[in-house]
C-alpha cells in the first residue's frame, strides 16, 4: 500500500503497431495520477524545494503553463499543502483549466502564449512572494526523467538493446534527463527530438506559430541539453491528430496531440532502422483471465537483434476531447 498518490507515479511501456523488421515501444505518461509526464518533474521540483528551504509548510506556488506541469504541481500542492497559482495562455483546452481547479489551484488566463504567461508568473511572484517552479531552467526537471522515467525503460526493455529514443521537446526536460539517463546504458543509442512542423525551431533556429497544446514552446528551453540530439523530426499537427485517432481507434491508446507526434516520428525512425529479414517475433502475450498465468514466449534471437524505437506519450487525450480532436 501507498502512503500517498505520488508514490504511484511510474508508467507502463507498452509495444505499438511497428513496421515489419522492427519494435515501437511507447512509455504511457496518462497511467502518472496527474496523467501526463509533467507529474514526475512536478514532484521533483517541489521536493527539491523543500530540500532547499525555498518552500516551506503552508507555502505558495506560482508557474506558468501550457497544461500539464500545472495539472501536475495541482496534484502534488494538494497532496503536500501549498498554495498554487497557475498562468496559462487561454487558447489551451478547457479541460486543462478544469482539471487544476479541480485540485485546488488558483488559475490566471493570459492572451498570448507561454511567453506572456512567463511574464504575468515572475509578475505574481515578485508580487506576492510565491515560489516559481521555473520548470524551463529547474534542472530538478530533467533530473526527475533521469532517475525515473529512463530506470523505468531499462527495466521493461528486459535487456534488449535500445536503438532510438525519440521524444517531444517542450521545456527539454523529458529528453534531457531520460537521454543522458539511456546512454549510459545504451551508449549506441540515437536520440530524435520532435518539434512542430510549423513552429520547427531547433531545426531553422525560427519561431513559428502553431496549435499544438503542450510542444513546441517557441524558443530552445535553458534546460534542453542540444548536444545529446542526433537528429529532429518535425510533424505537422494535422497528421500527429489523425494518429491520434488511429491510436484510439485501432490500437484502444487514448493520447494527446503531442502524444500522436510522437507515435508518427518514431514510425518514421523504426522504419529507417527496421530489418525485416528478421521477422521480428511477437512480444509474449499474457492471459490475464488464465487460471494459471500462461505466456506465449516471443524471445528468440531475431528478438533480441530486432531494432528497438522506445518513445514517450506525454499525456491523455481526455484534456483535448473539447477540441474536436477525436471527431
Amino acid at each position: 500500500m501507498n502512503g500517498s498518490v505520488l508514490e504511484a507515479i511510474g508508467t507502463p511501456l507498452v509495444q505499438i503497431d511497428s513496421p515489419e523488421g522492427a519494435t515501437i515501444a511507447a512509455k504511457l505518461e496518462s497511467f502518472n495520477p496527474g496523467g501526463s509526464a509533467k507529474d514526475r518533474p512536478a514532484l521533483a521540483m517541489i521536493e527539491a524545494a523543500e530540500r532547499s528551504g525555498a518552500l516551506e509548510p503552508g507555502g505558495s506556488v506560482v508557474e506558468p503553463t501550457s497544461g500539464n506541469t500545472g495539472i501536475g504541481l495541482a496534484v502534488v500542492c494538494a497532496a503536500r499543502g501549498y498554495d498554487l497559482t497557475i498562468v496559462m495562455p487561454a487558447s489551451k483546452s478547457p479541460e486543462r483549466r478544469e482539471l487544476m481547479r479541480a485540485y485546488g489551484a488558483t488559475l490566471e488566463l493570459v492572451e498570448g502564449e507561454i511567453s506572456e504567461a512567463r511574464e504575468r508568473a515572475s509578475e505574481i511572484a515578485e508580487e506576492t512572494g510565491a515560489l516559481e517552479m521555473g520548470q524551463f531552467e529547474n534542472p530538478a526537471n530533467a533530473e526527475a526523467h533521469y532517475r525515473t522515467t529512463a530506470p523505468e525503460i531499462v527495466s521493461q526493455v528486459d535487456g534488449r538493446e535500445i536503438d532510438a529514443l525519440v521524444a517531444t521537446v517542450g521545456t527539454g526536460g523529458t529528453l534531457t534527463g531520460t537521454a543522458r539517463r539511456l546512454l549510459e546504458t545504451f551508449p549506441e543509442m540515437a536520440v530524435v527530438a520532435i518539434e512542430p512542423e510549423e513552429n520547427a525551431v531547433l531545426s531553422t533556429g525560427e519561431a513559428g506559430e502553431d496549435d499544438y497544446q503542450g510542444m513546441g514552446p517557441g524558443f530552445v528551453s535553458d534546460l534542453l541539453d542540444v548536444e545529446l540530439i542526433d537528429s529532429i523530426e518535425t510533424v505537422a499537427l494535422p497528421r500527429a491528430e489523425e494518429e491520434c485517432r488511429r491510436l484510439a481507434r485501432t490500437e484502444g491508446i487514448l493520447v494527446g496531440q503531442s502524444g500522436g507526434a510522437a507515435s508518427v516520428a518514431a514510425r518514421r525512425v523504426a522504419e529507417r532502422l527496421a530489418r525485416p529479414e528478421l521477422e521480428c517475433p511477437e512480444p509474449p502475450q499474457i492471459d490475464l483471465f488464465a487460471e494459471e498465468a500462461a505466456t506465449t514466449d516471443g524471445g528468440d534471437e531475431a528478438y533480441d537483434d530486432c531494432p528497438l524505437v522506445v518513445t514517450v506519450f506525454p499525456d491523455s487525450g481526455e484534456r483535448y476531447l473539447s477540441t474536436g480532436l477525436f471527431d
